[in-house]
């Protein structure tokens, strides 16, 4: 590698990371990040006031409409209604911000700040509609929204989200962690794409990461655990869902952390499970090659799931966690 070029690379890791993890840009980065959180919390916090809808719950909506753009804007508010719901669907302008006429063409659309206009872009306007369509739903609110998300898959996710929300108290929820303990002795490579025979011709949808049996394994990321049992593939394992809608799977356990079942809450760094060998036959099978951890990851852009290449991310989970305890 060029001199110059290597200069550049150190210049603009030091800028971001620094010596002792974060540096002036990233440092920078970090504030601006933290100061968009409160102001959405503050935001949802507002609406939940206005109509009564508990946060967790308009945060959790706002969340999985983000978590579905393949490109971040940064807004504050990520989740926006369909022009014809807004504005009424036999309404002729579908651009109209008059909360009257709005109104009169059978409209959804709100005028909540006391400005005059009933805007789709506006975040309280939007939220406001939002809580209140999830109001006359009561408990099964996620009914609200079949219309924009017609599957159990997507009404299940919300519901989740809203149970990690409320777990925590707050919504910058997107740390992670290596997933195994630093203190104890692991290896991988990338093996992301190897051929696989066991069950057929397929290839490896993740990473093994290869440790002592019982091992302590770690949650990567807040999340809530989706399945925790038997795999024929997998053997003993567990699928943590994140705020991203990325699908964590870890597999070939000896093992599972005690009260680990659908439905709990996470953070990183948390014991789920144990390293072992199961899998690739009947319940119970071990042995059939050395302890490891099957790492995976699988985002779900609300049709469709698909695995991807996590060893990019299990590198940044180590360098986090080292900067973390130095």
């Amino acid at each position: 590698m060029p001199k110059r070029v290597a200069s550049f690379i150190f210049l603009a890791y030091a800028l971001f990371f620094g010596l002792d993890g974060l540096g002036p840009i990233g440092r920078a980065w970090a504030q601006s990040k933290e100061a968009l959180f409160e102001e959405r919390l503050a935001l949802y916090r507002a609406v939940s006031a206005l109509t009564d809808v508990p946060w967790p719950r308009i945060a959790a909506v706002d969340q999985f409409a983000r978590s579905l753009q393949k490109k971040r804007t940064g807004d504050v508010v990520a989740f926006r209604f369909p022009s014809p719901f807004w504005t009424g669907y036999t309404h002729p302008d579908p651009d109209d911000d008059d909360p009257r006429l709005i109104a009169l063409f059978g409209g959804h659309g709100l005028d909540a700040d006391g400005d005059g206009h009933a805007s789709p872009d506006d975040p309280l306007d939007v939220l406001v509609v939002l809580a209140e369509q999830m109001k006359a739903y009561g408990d099964e609110w996620p009914e609200a929204l079949a219309f924009l998300y017609p599957n159990d898959k997507d009404r299940a996710i919300l519901r989740a989200f809203e149970t990690i929300y409320a777990a925590y108290g707050r919504i910058d929820l997107f740390d992670h962690a290596f997933v195994i303990d630093r203190r104890y002795r692991y290896s991988y490579t990338n093996t992301w794409g190897h051929p696989r025979g066991f069950g057929g011709r397929r290839y490896h949808e993740g990473v093994d990461i290869f440790a002592a049996y019982g091992t302590p394994v770690q949650s990567a990321s807040y999340g809530v655990v989706e399945v925790v049992g038997w795999n024929v593939y997998g053997g003993w394992r567990v699928g943590i869902r994140d705020l991203n809608n990325i699908y964590y799977y870890y597999a070939h356990l000896s093992g599972f952390a005690k009260g680990l079942a659908p439905g709990k809450v996470v953070s990183p760094g948390e014991v789920i499970g144990y390293v072992g060998s199961s899998g690739y036959g009947p319940p119970g099978t071990q042995g059939k090659f050395p302890p490891h951890l099957h790492f995976g990851m699988y985002k779900y852009d609300g049709r469709s799931e698909w695995a991807f290449d996590p060893t990019p991310h299990l590198r940044r989970f180590e360098r986090i966690k080292s900067a973390a305890e130095m």
